[in-house]
């Protein structure tokens, strides 16, 4: 019982510390890039891309070693939704990433490197939709726990 007090605490710990990252990301998207925005972004993106990782591990002991068991979540379309959206979250994840080391590369290259402004917003855009497919998570998340299986 303990255990699972704990991989649900820590769960929705990374689960918020993964929201934190994506708003803060959206919130440098938003303004001038320049040198000390692209440090804080590519800084910002290393800690979500080690959140995600490790949602993905508690959330697997949540599954296989959590006191619901197994079977509650693997029959629950609900659970397979959320899953399909984490995973959606984190193939959107690449392509920032991606940019944020090509900027980060272009910036050692030129100091004087500045992104296209029309490339910062599409990224922009791209993490508001992370966002709102976070939101979904969050519904996904309350009608497993109150719906289950149908």
């Amino acid at each position: 019982m303990l255990t699972d007090l704990l991989l649900a605490s820590m769960h929705h710990l990374l689960v918020f510390g993964l929201v934190a990252m994506l708003v803060a990301q959206s919130v440098l998207l938003r303004g001038h890039i320049d040198a000390i925005a692209l440090a804080k972004l590519g800084g910002i993106d290393r800690g979500y891309g080690i959140i995600a990782l490790l949602l993905l591990v508690v959330g697997s002991l949540r599954v296989f070693q959590g006191l619901m068991g197994a079977d509650f979540y693997l029959h629950n379309p609900w659970f397979h939704a959320k899953l399909g959206a984490f995973l959606l979250v984190g193939l959107l994840s690449v392509w920032p990433t991606l940019r944020f080391l090509r900027w980060r590369k272009a910036l050692k290259a030129d100091p004087a490197f500045l992104p296209a402004q029309d490339e910062v917003r599409h990224l922009r855009h791209i993490v508001r939709f992370e966002l709102i497919l976070i939101a979904v998570i969050f519904v996904c998340a309350a009608a497993m726990a109150r719906y289950g299986g149908f």
